[in-house]
């Protein structure tokens, strides 16, 4: 069976690209720098349906992922997190937190709504995350 993104992680993120495992996706509100990993293998709802070589790549590019929005923003805290209550497939949000962001310290989580960005942010984000991450 082939890989297919779920369709609310499709219509809240936008493709940066294709790591070893996961897509690398850019979640569609502004207020947050704001990365998704998910898996590109079917049928996978909990990390522990990974098998061992990919659970130890999904943290590889866990860390890569950190390290990159670090660097490239500097927070004043990354969250990591996957609930995967209302999408049962498997994902997990990077998530750059900073002290002056519309919900710090609490979640982002049904916290006001979603910002889109601009189709010109897009691209030049898209553009910049590619680079960071791709190059």
């Amino acid at each position: 069976m082939p890989f297919t993104l779920h369709p609310r992680l499709e219509a809240d993120s936008i493709f940066v690209g294709q790591l070893r495992l996961c897509q690398l996706r850019l979640i569609n509100d502004s207020r947050y720098p704001w990365l998704l990993l998910v898996p590109a293998h079917p049928d996978l709802v909990e990390i522990t349906d990974l098998e061992p070589e990919d659970y130890q790549q999904l943290w590889e590019e866990v860390r890569l992922v950190s390290k990159g929005l670090q660097s490239w923003c500097q927070p004043d805290k990354l969250n990591v997190a996957t609930l995967g209550n209302l999408v049962p497939q498997l994902h997990l949000h990077v998530i750059a937190r900073f002290k002056t962001d519309a919900t710090w310290p609490g979640p982002v989580w049904g916290q006001g709504e979603a910002v889109a960005y601009t189709e010109k942010e897009l691209d030049s984000l898209v553009a910049e995350l590619r680079e960071l991450f791709f190059q």
